[in-house]
């Protein structure tokens, strides 16, 4: 799951960024998220993004369903910017893109504009370490083996399959990113590892998270 893409400096990051707020869809730096785009303010983002020298788009979460009244929606302050890497139309109009995550940002406001999709000025510094692909050391073998000993329970108790092969060849970094992009927490739990400021951070709240789901009555017991 994770990808090789553009490397960008701090000072090519851009001022300005479009974002697709989208419920329970999590993208990380260096991860890839595939995506179906078929709402016309979203094809527009994406013809857009297409055209810029950059070529990113913010993902972020809402914060809760569009009420009456509004025009949309509040978003989650923070949100990883991904590079358009992968990009095909179907025959009926869609896009079917893939995103390769760069790094997460901070919302400082939304740009008002004429644009049918929401815009806004990101502040890239709180996540700058994202740029850096080494800033966050691998865990030594046990702990390694103990987070794919807890990932079977857990996998076993929440009653999902799992190509084992594929995961065993993969590093510690993909592994503990596919597992929170791809498992079925909540939007809230999904916004929690994305804030995560490191790599162990985030290992240490899915570890949180699945010990949860393994230590419910027929989820087989806690693993340490």
């Amino acid at each position: 799951m994770t990808a090789k893409t553009r490397r960008f400096s701090a000072n090519e990051l851009p001022q300005a960024m479009a974002v697709f707020p989208l419920e329970g869809a999590l993208l990380l730096p260096r991860a890839r998220l595939p995506l179906n785009i078929f709402e016309p303010r979203y094809l527009a983002m994406v013809d857009d993004a297409l055209k810029s020298e950059h070529r990113l788009i913010g993902m972020v979460q809402p914060k809760r369903a569009k009420q009456a009244g509004e025009t949309q929606p509040p978003i989650y302050e923070i949100g990883c910017a991904g590079r358009l890497t992968s990009f095909s139309e179907t025959d009926d109009g869609r896009y079917l893109i893939a995103l390769t995550g760069v790094q997460r940002f901070a919302i400082v406001k939304e740009i008002e504009g004429f644009t049918p999709f929401r815009r806004v000025e990101p502040d890239w510094r709180r996540f700058s370490s994202d740029l850096d692909e080494d800033h966050d050391p691998s865990p030594c073998a046990d702990d390694r083996e103990s987070f794919r000993k807890l990932l079977r329970r857990y996998f076993q108790a929440a009653e999902l399959s799992a190509d084992w092969d594929a995961m065993s060849g993969a590093d510690h970094e993909t592994l503990v990113n596919a597992i929170a992009m791809l498992c079925p927490f909540t939007p809230q739990e999904k916004q929690a590892l994305l804030e995560a400021e490191t790599l162990s951070a985030r290992e240490q709240s899915l570890r949180a998270l699945m010990n949860f789901v393994v230590a419910a009555p027929d989820g087989g017991g806690e693993v340490q």
